[in-house]
């Protein structure tokens, strides 16, 4: 099959977007206009709650969606700014100024406690959120002479627009849609910037973002400091709009799940699917309650589960997901790369380049794990222009050897030493530090992001030299079409074959426009004739100005690229020199390659 042309995927693109935009525009306006026509004081009540909500989950979602950190302790960033709202209020500040007060404590408290929870995992860094938000509604019964206490605290009634407090509630609702819009922008904003791009790359695979040189942990707390900041400042007004808070409420995990929720049915990790969600769920269980009274208690949690269940096995990426399949026209289905030799083919590079200066220098690395001695006096060194075999049987610390000269383990004893643009030996640490000085690595086994496209892919890569996203762009779409991917920058990462999605790792580091270049395995998997067109296209990056250390089992691979092959067998080189002359070395064919090999080459 043929891939859509570009101009005609550019269009789809361009009337999707109108469509979407014109979709979001009137949902917002009728939000707003909704309630003015009816004139009804509970409907106004229902539209304040579903901007409140709508801007707590969008809040909610930078954290929860794009950076994938399932905070279920949300609320304690709305009872900072509640409390601290109505506190200052007390002493006669504004809760305007207000607002900005809790939002900046909710900030700087949000990175105090998120810190050490980014080294859990999985369920942990929920439950300990969970227990954070117990400890903070705790410390508000016990503090009662700030807090109040288990008797709460009544918030000064003075009205008018300084204080948010007013006798009508159109004020509110334009208060409340106003913070639902900022932090709509914010998430906006946020996404569609190489700030979000990082997010959503950390929560998809963090140590191929790490090999991207993304700093995984700064970017997680600013975005939780950012989260938390919005937070605040919706709980400063809502406070305000309820005249009345108690730790019960504000620190609670209902609430906390409440706010994730709406972003889980609307679309988790989409700009406008909170919202969504918020507009479905708010009157439902709203309306239930105004018409059932005391009968409807506990009726808004079953309305939530039905929902979510509906959702799970139903609409798997949320509303914005089934809306998604009305505002895009789907290109037409085509082949994958590696499939069709016209567009991933790579020229073959004609000659052999003069070998340079050494680039990298690797001495006696010594690497355990407990009593297994992984490494032994591994040393050796890369020089400009060459492309550097390193081959052994399953076990023998090749990957280790990576690892440790990319910054991913740090060895035991031993140094690496990279030599940087101005001449200089530099000792790299973190992965950041290797991708900073230029050196660029695969993964044996391949690490996409899968909920990203191509195009976004190869971004995450671009970003390291193009902070500007239009630049990244550009520059992702010219390294594809070096790469044979330009057919496919629309294409999510998942729908690729393990040809493709090996090739998309190339690119995704070949954007960072690396000096050193560290494949693991990349050639493992794939067919014959994808594996000729990886030669060439390893030998148009040698050709490119990269020096390269390949990890490989294919032999047919090993000797066609290398200029020189180490041979590697229980942590200890056995074995280096020539391709020639690697495979003619006896302890080489004992240790590795077996007689079959030689038979079969003769």
């Amino acid at each position: 099959m043929t891939a859509a042309s570009p101009l005609s995927l550019s269009r789809r693109q361009g009337l999707a977007v109108r469509q979407g935009a014109i979709a979001l525009i009137i949902l917002l306006g009728l939000v707003l206009v909704l309630p003015v026509m009816i004139g009804d004081a509970f409907v106004y009540h229902v539209f304040v709650t579903i901007c409140i909500f709508a801007a707590l989950s969008t809040a909610w979602n930078i954290v929860g969606g794009y950076a994938g950190q399932l905070s279920l302790g949300h609320g304690i960033f709305y009872g900072i700014g509640a409390y601290v709202g109505m506190m200052l209020m007390n002493v006669g500040v504004t809760p305007w100024l207000g607002m900005f007060a809790s939002a900046a404590i909710a900030a700087l408290v949000a990175m105090v406690i998120s810190y050490p929870c980014f080294r859990l995992r999985g369920p942990f860094f929920a439950l300990a959120t969970i227990a954070l938000l117990e400890v903070f509604r705790v410390l508000a019964l016990h503090f009662r002479d700030i807090t109040g206490g288990a008797t709460g605290m009544m918030v000064p009634l003075n009205i008018g627009w300084e204080w948010m407090i007013f006798r009508e509630r159109l004020p509110s609702l334009l208060i409340a849609f106003g913070l639902m819009l900022v932090t709509l922008a914010v998430a906006w904003a946020v996404r569609s910037r190489r700030f979000g791009f990082y997010l959503v790359a950390t929560r998809e695979r963090e140590s191929a973002a790490r090999a991207a040189g993304v700093d995984t942990v700064r970017v997680r707390l600013m975005a939780v400091a950012v989260s938390a900041a919005l937070t605040a400042m919706v709980g400063t007004f809502h406070a305000m709009y309820l005249t009345f808070i108690e730790p019960e409420s504000v620190f609670s995990l209902t609430l906390s799940i409440q706010i994730a929720m709406f972003a889980l049915i609307g679309g988790i990790g989409t700009v406008f699917g909170p919202l969504l969600g918020a507009v479905l769920l708010v009157p439902i269980t709203e309306l239930a309650r105004g018409w059932l009274g005391a009968e409807a208690i506990g009726l808004h949690g079953f309305v939530y589960g039905a929902v979510l269940v509906g959702v799970v096995l139903f609409m798997p990426n949320g509303i914005s997901g089934l809306l998604d399949r009305f505002f895009k026209t789907r290109a037409p289905a085509r082949t994958a790369p590696g499939e069709v030799a016209a567009v991933a083919a790579a020229p073959r590079a004609s000659g052999n380049p003069q070998i340079g200066e050494d680039v990298l220098r690797v001495s006696g690395l010594q690497k355990s794990f407990g009593g297994l001695r992984v490494t032994r006096d591994v040393s050796f060194t890369l020089r400009e222009g060459e492309i550097l075999g390193l081959i052994g049987p399953n076990g023998a610390g090749k990957t280790t050897v990576f690892n440790m000269i990319s910054g991913f383990l740090e060895q035991d004893a031993g140094t690496v030493e990279v030599r940087s643009t101005d001449g200089s030996w530099r000792t790299p640490v973190t992965p950041g530090d290797f991708a900073a000085i230029g050196v660029g690595r695969t993964f044996q086994i391949v690490q996409p992001f899968a909920a990203m496209t191509v195009e976004e892919n190869i971004m995450v890569g671009a970003f390291h030299r193009h902070a500007d996203v239009h630049e990244a762009r550009d520059h992702a779409r010219r390294t594809a079409e070096r790469m044979g991917l330009a057919a496919y920058l629309d294409m999510e990462a998942r729908s690729l074959t393990i040809g493709g999605l090996k090739r998309l790792e190339v690119a995704r580091v070949m954007a960072m426009e690396p000096r050193i270049l560290l494949l693991d395995e990349v050639m493992a998997g794939i067919n014959q004739t994808d594996v000729r067109r990886a030669v060439d296209l390893m030998l148009s990056i040698r050709d490119g100005g990269v020096s390269i250390i390949a990890i490989e089992h294919v032999m047919q691979a090993v000797m066609s690229l290398s200029d020189r092959v180490l041979v590697l067998n229980s942590g200890e080189i056995i074995a280096k020199g020539s391709p020639g002359e690697v495979v003619r070395d006896q302890t080489v064919i004992e240790a590795y390659l077996g007689k079959e090999y030689i038979d079969a080459q003769t």
